[in-house]
């Protein structure tokens, strides 16, 4: 266990961090599954709000900026095909 007043700080930060890592992660992977079950007309009007949350991950360092683009072209390439 930490002895430090720091330290016992900087674990309580890191877990508020980690739980809303988790939760905007979590959230962002929900609308993806979303939009790959929506028709056309849903999924296009949904694409750029995945997108953003897509790019909000990749600025915050949650995910990696090349997954982050893998991940825009594969949805929009699945959105052009509907």
């Amino acid at each position: 266990m930490a002895n430090h007043k720091s330290a016992l700080k900087r674990i309580r930060s890191n877990d508020v961090k980690r739980l809303r890592n988790r939760y905007q992660h979590k959230t962002a992977r929900t609308a993806i599954k979303k939009l790959k079950e929506a028709d056309k007309k849903e999924a296009e009007k949904m694409f750029p709000g995945v997108v953003s949350m897509i790019d909000k991950l990749a600025k915050r360092n949650i995910i990696h900026s090349n997954k982050a683009a893998n991940l825009k072209s594969q949805l929009a390439k699945h959105v052009a095909a509907l």
